[in-house]
């Protein structure tokens, strides 16, 4: 089966005519990309019109063609397409044998508007004009590629030379450094989803929803750089809240735009810059009220004014210019938001408003990293109705065009027994409560979005008031991330009498992580819960890993706020720094902080995001009976095998939970109202002895029995 990743093209009806066509053909496998790949030359950018990536062709370049006429250099313009293919293509040594390139490459002109006497099966000068002839030539014309095929997709999404974390020389070939050596090493092709959410944008607002480790972050900064290659005078921000991804953004962006393009990003047209801003640092709130000449308010004076006390400071601004200003100068062509579940909809009302007149803003979340008690609104409520009591932004999207609603459901970043354990503490599936209390903090008020972040139920069913155990797919967790390690190695939970019994243990965890394991300092990531004693309960460890001669960095303090971490240094971090970044071995500690009490559903959220900060070992440390109570659900999860075993819960219990929203689009709703109408025609006709279950088919009844008794 072929997927179609819908890039940004300037020739629609050769495209859809392409695109029908390959589809047709059901032994078809692999990927056709429209409007990619761009390619960097030594002439600057060079885009291909579409390219098909498949086991049974290899790669196959398209040259597409809208009018009734063929260009006169046709022949040339394949001969400079095989060109650019080749020369990008054999600087990866996978696909070379010897100094030829060891894969099939083909160009090919897609005319289908030109007469058919100019159709031509010359290899050298292959002319198709129409879509049969197209689809009986890839029908015809296969090999074997098949041994090479993940070496080319890798080249093609040029993303392995990125992934590929820093340089080791490992000693011991079970050391917890050369296990990372490997991990990285297995982390190199986007999945479809991801595909799809960097190179799919349509006028008007897209989501992109992932789960902790989904790749949000990446997937941002290849967007930007495919739509900064193809329109370079687009004025693009991109924002987020987390001031210690800024580096990370810019470093990301600048190497996908160098990859694309053989030139450096040009960061006057790309803004990386933060939500709110000041007279001295760039921001998007800032810079709207520069334009408008409005009121600008900073944190203190916010605070001092904001209306009610429980609004957030941020928000009370952002209100406050939207109240000031009615309409608003179109400063950016897009705006890309990251980690939008930790704003207001203020925020993102503004970001709206700043747009031109195709509204093109793209915002990424996980809503289970969302850190206050608020849950993410959906598109309706952010924006609102028109006059016609329409909704302003739509999410959905027609079958063969680009999607504005993308879930990312693989997660790359964290051993399946680690997400597995963060899901089950930050729902609270494993915890004791009285008899006839109900153990779950908060609760998806969509039941199938377990589906849509990777798990599977495996006893059960996913319904109301019944009980279900879920748990996480293979494809959805690959294996690899976890069977680098022993289960009981990947993570471990550990309650303390003292605070002073907790950090020598950290201390000499860490000592050895350096000493005997080969990890480096910077590998380290350790998180403290609650932002506002965090520095305090940092001090005594610190000192003592200076002790033992071993650096260390407080994240926004000791160093660039804009930076998270530095080479040769342990990084010390609140949770609020830690979002959106990850390290190999990560130590959560004084978790206790987490485990009851009020605002139990944003605590459990914080122990959340902070265990899915690791990329392989997790240590939850921690103090007393709080600690304690965690570490039994923890066990619980363990001997459950890592799966996830409740009573779903009824509409009237999820009233007293934190939910967490799913809305539905358009699309999903006309989807679930007609098999609504399918199962109650169904039952007519059964009723009226119109259809008799003799007339369905066994399996099918079988599974009506199994799923409702």
């Amino acid at each position: 089966m072929i997927d179609v990743i819908h890039g940004t093209t300037d020739k629609p009806a050769t495209s859809k005519q392409l695109q029908d066509a390959v589809q047709k053909i059901e032994e078809l496998d692999g990927t056709l990309y429209l409007g990619y790949p761009i390619i960097g030359t030594v002439d600057g950018a060079y885009e291909i019109d579409a390219l098909l990536t498949s086991p049974q062709h290899g790669i196959i370049a398209f040259i597409l063609v809208e009018g009734t006429e063929l260009p006169e250099e046709i022949i040339d313009i394949q001969d400079t397409c095989y060109a650019m293919l080749s020369a990008k293509l054999i600087q990866y040594k996978e696909l070379v044998k010897r100094r030829q390139l060891d894969v099939d490459v083909r160009v090919l002109t897609f005319a289908p508007a030109v007469s058919n006497h100019q159709e031509s099966l010359d290899e050298d000068n292959l002319v198709i004009t129409q879509s049969i002839s197209l689809t009986n030539y890839l029908k015809d014309e296969q090999s074997d590629n098949n041994e090479k095929y993940k070496q080319i997709v890798s080249a093609i999404q040029a993303v392995s030379k990125v992934k590929v974390g820093k340089k080791r020389n490992p000693q011991q070939p079970n050391s917890r450094g050369a296990k990372l050596v490997k991990l990285d090493q297995s982390i190199t092709n986007l999945d479809l989803q991801q595909s799809k959410a960097v190179l799919e944008t349509v006028n008007g607002v897209q989501r992109i929803r992932g789960l902790a480790g989904s790749g949000k972050t990446i997937v941002l900064a290849r967007k930007v750089a495919y739509l900064h290659a193809k329109n370079p005078d687009w004025k693009i921000a991109v924002t987020f809240n987390t001031r210690s991804l800024k580096n990370q953004f810019q470093n990301l962006i600048t190497s996908f735009v160098y990859e694309q393009t053989n030139e450096l990003p040009d960061f006057e047209k790309i803004k990386i810059i933060h939500a709110w801003g000041s007279p001295s640092m760039e921001g998007i709130y800032y810079n709207a009220t520069l334009a408008t000449n409005s009121k600008y308010y900073d944190f203190r004076s916010a605070k001092a004014y904001r209306h009610p006390l429980d609004q957030s400071e941020f928000d009370f601004a952002c209100k406050s210019l939207l109240d000031q200003q009615h309409s608003l100068p179109s400063l950016y062509d897009l705006i890309l938001i990251d980690e939008a579940q930790d704003f207001a909809p203020s925020f993102l009302q503004l970001c709206y408003k700043l747009l031109d007149k195709n509204k093109r803003l793209i915002y990424a979340y996980d809503e289970l990293q969302t850190l206050s008690e608020s849950s993410m609104p959906n598109p309706e409520d952010i924006w609102g109705k028109d006059e016609h009591g329409r909704p302003l932004v739509s999410l959905s999207s027609n079958d063969g065009e680009p999607e504005r609603d993308i879930i990312l459901d693989t997660c790359y970043r964290n051993p399946r027994p680690i997400l597995t354990s963060a899901h089950a503490l930050g729902f609270g599936i494993y915890r004791k409560v009285p008899e006839g209390k109900l153990p779950l903090v908060q609760m998806f008020d969509y039941a199938p979005l377990w589906n849509d972040i990777g798990y599977e139920v495996v006893e059960g069913n996913l319904i109301e008031g019944e009980k279900v155990r879920l748990a996480r797919t293979s494809k959805s967790s690959p294996e690899f991330l976890e069977n680098h390690s022993e289960i009981d190695d990947l993570i471990k939970f550990k309650t303390f009498n003292t605070e002073e019994e907790q950090i020598q243990y950290l201390v000499d965890s860490i000592k050895k992580d350096i000493e005997k394991n080969e990890l480096k300092p910077e590998d380290i990531m350790i998180i403290h819960p609650n932002a506002l004693s965090a520095r305090d309960k940092f001090g005594v460890a610190r000192y003592s890993l200076h002790e033992a001669g071993i650096n260390s960095n407080l994240a926004g303090v000791t160093i660039s706020p804009d930076d998270f971490a530095q080479d040769d240094s342990v990084t010390f971090t609140s949770i609020f720094r830690a979002k959106g970044n990850e390290a190999p071995m990560v130590y959560v500690i004084n978790a206790d902080y987490c485990a009851q009490g009020a605002g139990l559903a944003t605590k459990r959220n914080i122990l959340f995001t902070a265990m899915t900060r690791t990329k392989a070992w997790l240590r939850v440390l921690g103090v007393g009976q709080g600690m304690k109570i965690l570490e039994e659900e923890f066990n619980e999860v363990k001997r459950n095998n890592f799966s996830l075993l409740f009573t779903y819960p009824t509409e009237e219990q999820r009233q007293h939970l934190r939910i967490v929203n799913r809305d539905l689009s358009d699309r999903d709703k006309k989807r679930i109202q007609a098999r609504r109408k399918f199962l109650e025609n169904l039952i007519k006709d059964l009723d009226e002895g119109v259809l008799h279950k003799e007339d369905l088919d066994p399996d099918v009844l079988q599974r009506f029995k199994d799923i409702f008794g």
